[in-house]
């Protein structure tokens, strides 16, 4: 059963069907070949999305898609450029602040790059950066959209592998952060190189005006993140409340949503919600069948047996998962692999949640990788680009993310040491 799976998997991926309908496909072969009822397919598809926390999920993309069109990245956008805008190379360094306040609102890294990409990739080529190079930024900053909290990918990470999602969203913010430096300095340095970005500071409003101006923006992640970390809510009530607060503010207080605009806004919201569900609710299925054959255990074995040591373990997994992003959307792949590999890492004395950090982080990075990275093909439409021209310049931003990435892998208080010091009270 499970080579005819994977095999049928493979063969929909060269044929470039969607990732969704490959795993249903694989799914229904596998249970053709088994001789099982018919009926497992609705059940576990069923049982895959019957989960609290996944509510979480279609109420952070409306609440991305909400603050868009409610004007409050636009002002998010200001108050970034208010920051780090004056120095050489202000603008891109805007783009990445502007897209790590963003995160921590919409838990979502391709709303990250329609709504801000929307305003800050033009503002870019304006200001003589090339196209290539903006569109490339804007989609490796957005990516931080999964990594700081709230998360869409730490939320089916912790349902699949059951772990405290609470727990990974403390985290999430020591990781979230270093990239964040990271890629900003990488461009401040680029821009310095390059002699681009002298004249960034122009038209830049003063820091008190821009945090005046962008006062209620910047209150709702200070809201929801206060709220959940304070046990006023949990992160799926978060969510709800995420949802509320842009409604009013887009409404009320800056009254730049029409009540017209509502259809389209929740339109948009409930295409990707459905995208991402359909993909869970196939990723379920296909989990079942391969952990009823007895998969996750065998590979548990192979692990322990030729990667005998955490370091080694991790460095492979590390490639396994880098392999896997790039052809498998981040959720679908979260969730057929956590309940394999997360037993296994905690064999080897590894914390859950540092290994859940350490899977987002690495599958985040197929967001930005080609052939099938969602957050290159949104930042194309954005820019009006196609995909093979950005190449060249994503690759060092790729690079960035990589040595990221094993710092996060190999110093695990990173992680772990806020996480500790909040539930050791």
């Amino acid at each position: 059963m499970t080579p005819v799976m994977i095999l049928t998997m493979v063969v929909c991926f060269a044929l470039t069907i969607s990732v969704a309908v490959s795993i249903g496909l694989a799914s229904v072969l596998g249970i053709q070949v088994s001789n099982a009822n018919m009926l497992i397919s609705v059940k576990e598809m069923f049982n895959a999305i019957n989960k609290f926390p996944l509510a979480a999920i279609p109420f952070f993309i409306l609440a991305g898609n909400l603050m868009e069109a409610g004007g409050i990245s636009r002002r998010l956008v200001e108050f970034a450029k208010s920051l780090v805008g004056g120095v050489q190379g202000g603008l891109p360094m805007t783009c990445v602040l502007t897209c790590m306040i963003f995160a921590a609102v919409s838990g979502s890294s391709v709303a990250t790059t329609f709504a801000i990409g929307a305003i800050l990739i033009p503002a870019l080529i304006k200001h003589g950066y090339p196209t290539t190079w903006a569109a490339s930024l804007q989609a490796t900053s957005a990516e931080l959209g999964v990594i700081i909290p709230p998360s869409i990918p730490l939320i089916l990470y912790g349902v699949s592998a059951e772990v405290s999602i609470g727990e990974l969203f403390i985290a999430g913010f020591g990781p979230g952060l270093l990239i964040s430096l990271c890629l900003m300095l990488f461009v401040w340095v680029y821009c310095k190189f390059k002699g681009l970005g002298k004249n960034d500071g122009d038209g830049r409003l003063g820091v008190f005006a821009a945090t005046r101006q962008a006062g209620w923006a910047l209150l709702m992640p200070v809201i929801i993140l206060g709220g959940i970390y304070g046990g006023v809510f949990t992160p799926t009530e978060a969510s709800a409340v995420a949802v509320f607060y842009a409604l009013l503010v887009g409404l009320v207080v800056y009254r730049e949503i029409r009540p017209a605009q509502l259809v389209e806004v929740l339109k948009k919201s409930v295409i990707s919600s459905s995208v991402i569900m359909f993909i869970i609710a196939n990723a379920g299925l296909f989990a079942f069948l391969i952990t009823r054959a007895g998969v996750p255990e065998a590979i548990g074995h192979w692990l322990e047996q030729v990667l005998q040591s955490p370091a080694w373990f991790l460095l492979g997994v590390n490639a396994a998962l880098f392999l896997i992003g790039m052809f498998i959307e981040t959720s679908a792949a979260i969730i057929v692999l956590a309940p394999i590999l997360a037993p296994v890492a905690v064999h080897f004395g590894i914390d859950p949640v540092h290994f859940g950090l350490i899977m987002v982080v690495n599958l985040a990075l197929g967001m930005i990788t080609p052939p099938f990275g969602v957050n290159l093909f949104a930042a194309c439409t954005v820019a009006r680009i196609s995909l093979d021209r950005m190449i060249k310049d994503l690759i060092p931003f790729v690079l960035v993310i990589l040595a990221c990435l094993m710092v996060i892998t190999y110093v695990p208080s990173l992680s772990l040491t806020l996480r500790d010091l909040v539930y050791a009270r």
